[in-house]
């Protein structure tokens, strides 16, 4: 009798230590899932902007110079006003940007950014001054001119393609490039002086160009996710806005006595927009597909 409760104890007692162990184990622990950079964002942006290309060259050509006159007048008022300059826009750069992204193979992130930016303080001046004598004349008649240019990017815009890499799952390499526009301002001034009897003391001309111009953009920047549905970037870009030509009104040369019109010349500006961004960024990630959480078994 005395063997049959023993018996019946000790199985009691094997069968009740895997539960009371059980009651004993600690609760699954909740890990959270790495970021999901699939969704849409949004968010804003701040650096600077500087010019890559700063050459400007002006070139004019004498159309029409009256003839018997003492000299040619024509060929120096035009040689007066040809030359090249350089200009050196630069300044801050802020705007907002929105995009979709696409992580797939767990590393690899593809997207779809679109940026704009107002650019201030990126206005360059520049001038040159000359002075010479008007050739083949019987008295040595001096001749001035100056010329005067302005340049800059009032606004530049962004669509551009983005695929990167997670070197971890909260920070990401990309490259990225498409399209780029812009505003664009750029003036020429012309100012001239003979030294001769029946020219007006000072004359010139003046030409400007400000339209919207489309190019072509490419760069790379880091991506950090830093808290749950917020990101921080660097990146840079180099822009592409192409050559602008523009021309500035007849320089006109007129006596001061019945003769009318002495000189005539037509004159043309080109210059090219391409330049560089550094930048930094805050995004929103809304996350809407955001998976489920993580628990691990033990």
């Amino acid at each position: 009798m005395i063997r049959r409760i023993l018996l019946a104890s000790a199985g009691a007692m094997a069968l009740a230590g895997p539960a009371f162990a059980a009651d004993l184990a600690p609760p699954p622990a909740y890990v959270p899932p790495p970021p999901m950079w699939t969704g849409f964002y949004v968010g804003v942006n701040a650096g600077y902007d500087w010019a890559a290309s700063t050459g400007v060259n002006t070139t004019t050509f004498n159309v029409f110079s009256l003839a018997g006159l003492n000299g040619a007048i024509g060929s120096e008022t035009s040689a007066l006003a040809t030359g090249a300059g350089s200009l050196k826009p630069a300044g801050f750069i802020g705007g907002g940007q929105i995009g979709y992204n696409y992580q797939f193979a767990n590393s690899f992130v593809v997207g779809l950014e679109a940026d704009i930016d107002g650019i201030a303080g990126a206005h360059s001046h520049a001038g040159l001054a000359q002075a010479g004598t008007v050739p083949g004349a019987a008295v040595t008649i001096g001749a001035d001119g100056a010329l005067a240019w302005t340049k800059s990017v009032d606004y530049l815009g962004t669509v551009r393609g983005r695929f990167g890499f997670l070197v971890i799952p909260t920070l990401l390499v990309y490259g990225t490039g498409g399209l780029a526009y812009g505003e664009i301002n750029a003036s020429t001034g012309v100012t001239e002086s003979l030294g001769f009897v029946d020219t007006p003391g000072t004359f010139g001309t003046f030409g400007s160009t400000t339209t919207t111009r489309v190019g072509w953009t490419a760069g790379g920047g880091l991506e950090w996710m830093f808290w749950p549905n917020w990101s921080f970037k660097v990146e840079y870009l180099y822009y592409d806005l192409g050559n602008v030509t523009y021309h500035t009104a007849p320089l006109l040369l007129t006596a001061t006595d019945i003769v009318g019109t002495l000189v005539a010349d037509a004159s043309r500006t080109t210059t090219r927009f391409n330049g560089s961004v550094v930048r930094a960024g805050i995004n929103y990630h809304f996350n809407w597909f955001e998976p489920a959480p993580v628990v691990a078994k033990y």
